[in-house]
């Protein structure tokens, strides 16, 4: 199989796969599928809807129907092993995106982190192994960086992680490899970077920052900066994200597999630049933000200072090139956030 996104999808349209997508109905979960049951794949979404929406779930439905393709929920949880054997049978990729997000939330509930992401995921693991999957991608995290000064984030020299959420994201990596060397399985890891995009929830104590910011403007509320503003992140918009799960799935490159991959933009962007990002797309819709002020808390515990990616790896092994930089993939999100409201 080819490695362009292009040519993957030709393929996948001539001879579809079964996948498994765990997490599917939350934000990044629900793109992948998107995505999949266009080229009319067969999607299984897996997810206790804990942080996922059922709207997205009956979202996905209307999308296979309107392609033609195969669809089915299951209203279940990573952490229990036999509902992960269940939903791992018969498939021929998974792509593992359930988690519990959010680096402040792990600070508060480590434990609830851990049994998520760590059990959860060795659940998932064991499950391919039992079942014979062909190949799990997963969802890892820039975090693993942790107290690394280093710029550009390179996949091969990480600091000490700085939050639990950091921690169990590494020992996901270190249980991929541990995996594809003991068990023979195909594992590749995606460490995402800011992502953003359609379908990324507003509400909640822990949102992202894009999203939450969106609708405090809209609001009329003051958004608040945690430092001094110049704190920067890679932003990466979803379809960007959801190119590099379905080239990770399909890579035949043998030098491409059981590998991490950075997945981002390699553009910096300081938040009060995205500010003003934000508010000139939006300002198009809501006139009035351009008049809201910027409020500045204290830093956050575990927020890294700045974190930009290198995606050398990624374009020369899974020929990855981003689609939308951070302006671009704002003009499609922000008439998408407008429309919902």
């Amino acid at each position: 199989m080819s490695n362009s996104i292009q040519d993957v999808t030709t393929q996948l349209l001539m001879s579809p796969k079964r996948w498994l997508v765990t997490g599917g109905a939350g934000f990044i979960g629900s793109n992948i599928a998107e995505f999949l049951l266009t080229t009319k794949q067969d999607v299984t979404v897996l997810d206790n809807l804990s942080s996922g929406h059922i709207e997205n779930v009956n979202f996905l439905e209307s999308v296979a129907k309107k392609h033609n393709a195969s669809f089915k929920f299951v209203h279940g949880d990573i952490t229990d092993y036999k509902t992960c054997l269940m939903a791992t049978s018969n498939m021929d990729y998974i792509s593992h995106q359930a988690a519990v997000g959010s680096v402040p939330r792990s600070i508060e509930r480590p434990l609830d982190s851990h049994i998520n992401n760590v059990d959860g995921t060795l659940n998932i693991f064991l499950a391919a192994k039992e079942s014979n999957i062909k190949r799990i991608v997963y969802a890892s995290s820039s975090s693993v960086y942790g107290d690394s000064l280093e710029l550009p984030k390179q996949e091969n020299k990480i600091g000490t992680p700085l939050s639990p959420y950091a921690i169990t994201k590494l020992i996901n990596e270190i249980y991929a490899k541990n995996f594809s060397q003991i068990y023979q399985m195909d594992t590749i890891g995606l460490r995402y970077f800011n992502v953003f995009g359609p379908r990324q929830d507003p509400n909640g104590a822990y949102a992202a920052v894009i999203p939450r910011w969106i609708k405090s403007l809209v609001d009329n509320k003051p958004v608040v900066i945690f430092g001094d503003g110049e704190t920067s992140r890679d932003f990466c918009f979803i379809k960007n994200v959801v190119q590099m799960n379905i080239l990770a799935a399909t890579t035949e490159d043998q030098k491409a597999i059981n590998q991490v991959y950075n997945v981002a933009c390699a553009e910096a962007t300081s938040l009060k630049q995205l500010y003003q990002i934000i508010v000139t797309h939006l300002s198009d819709h809501y006139p009035h933000v351009k008049n809201l002020d910027i409020t500045y808390e204290d830093f956050r515990s575990g927020d890294i200072r700045h974190s930009l990616a290198d995606i050398s790896k990624a374009e020369e092994l899974l020929k990855y090139k981003h689609t939308h930089t951070i302006s671009k993939g704002m003009s499609e999100y922000i008439p998408w956030y407008v429309k919902q409201l």
